[in-house]
């Protein structure tokens, strides 16, 4: 669903007018929230462009901030916002480029400590730069770290 740079906010407000027709409610506060998060960041005044980077870091901000939640609520025995939790995390998700498979990110990370000639974890910081660069996204960090401290500790 995710094309390019700054449609994030023109695709929100397209499915925001679709789930309004279809009384999706769970859309609505999804997509309504994102909407904020950009209008906040725009009017934030620190003089940085949304750009494609940026946005997926909000995204994966607010992804992060639901599975907490739902966790949390699941612990707690808050099944009714657990799932209302999920339901948000699922929308957001749509717009989050398509994440990496483990072997699709091993073969990266592998590329880039071939690249940087990394060979112990004193490297780390090197690799964990470029990787962070290059998934943009399309893992999470703690996903990334392990990984890098993986191949680099065998």
């Amino acid at each position: 669903m995710y094309l390019c740079a700054m449609q994030l906010e023109q695709k929100v407000m397209a499915a925001l007018k679709q789930a309004m027709k279809d009384k999706d409610q769970a859309a609505l506060r999804t997509l309504r929230a994102i909407k904020s998060a950009i209008l906040i960041f725009q009017t934030s005044g620190t003089g940085e462009t949304l750009d494609e980077a940026v946005e997926i870091k909000m995204l994966q901000k607010m992804v992060k901030q639901r599975k907490e939640s739902a966790t949390i609520f699941r612990e707690q025995d808050r099944v009714d916002l657990a799932t209302t939790e999920e339901e948000e995390l699922a929308i957001l998700e749509k717009f989050l480029p398509q994440p990496l498979s483990e072997p699709e990110l091993k073969t990266l990370i592998e590329s880039i400590i071939a690249q940087t000639g990394a060979t112990s974890m004193k490297d780390m910081g090197k690799v964990m730069g470029l990787a962070n660069q290059q998934v943009a996204g399309r893992a999470e960090g703690k996903t990334i770290s392990d990984m890098v401290k993986q191949l680099l500790a065998g």
